[in-house]
C-alpha cells in the first residue's frame, strides 16, 4: 500500500468556534494555472471561504489563493469560484443537509495529500452567541483543572 503523505497549509479555526461541525468529506479542487504552485507554497487563505451547491455540482467561493511570483500573463484571478470534486453521491447528501436552515458548508483545511491540494469541507451549524459563550466557559474550566491537576502532581 502506498505512504499518504499530506501537508496543511491552510486551517479555518475560527469555524470551530463558530460553528458545531457535524460532518466532513475531503474533495479535491479544479486549479487553473500557477494556483497548485502558490497553493503548494502556502498562499493561501480560506478564513472568508465557503461553498455552496448548486445545480448538482459543489464550488468553493472565496478562497483567496495569491498569484504566482513568476507566473506573469499567465497568473489567475485570486477570489475566483473553483469548483469542488465529490461524488454524486456525497453532493447530494451534502445537499440535502445544508438546505435546512442555519447549516453551511465550510472548508475546514487546504492541504496537499500525494500531489494533489485537497479541502476539508465540513457541514456546520451555526452557534448562537450563548452557545460560544458556553463553550468558552468548559475551555476555561478544563484549563483550571488541567492546572491544578499539574501543581498537584508537582508536590
Amino acid at each position: 500500500m502506498a505512504k499518504q503523505e499530506s501537508r496543511v497549509l491552510a486551517q479555518n479555526r475560527r469555524a470551530h468556534h463558530e460553528y458545531f461541525i457535524e460532518e466532513t468529506v475531503e474533495s479535491g479542487i479544479v486549479l487553473q494555472g500557477t494556483e497548485i504552485k502558490s497553493i503548494r507554497r502556502g498562499k493561501v487563505s480560506i478564513q472568508d471561504a465557503f461553498a455552496r451547491i448548486e445545480n448538482g455540482q459543489a464550488y468553493l467561493y472565496n478562497m483567496h489563493i495569491s498569484p504566482y511570483e513568476q507566473g506573469n500573463r499567465y497568473n489567475h484571478d485570486p477570489l475566483r469560484t473553483r469548483k469542488l470534486l465529490m461524488h454524486k453521491k456525497e453532493i447530494a447528501k451534502l445537499s440535502g443537509l445544508a438546505d435546512r436552515s442555519g447549516y453551511a458548508l465550510i472548508p475546514l483545511k487546504v492541504y496537499v495529500k500525494n500531489g494533489f491540494a485537497k479541502v476539508l469541507v465540513a457541514l456546520g451549524r451555526g452557534k448562537k452567541n450563548y452557545d460560544k459563550r458556553e463553550t468558552m466557559k468548559k475551555r476555561s474550566a478544563e484549563r483550571e483543572i488541567e492546572k491544578a491537576f499539574r501543581e498537584r502532581q508537582k508536590m
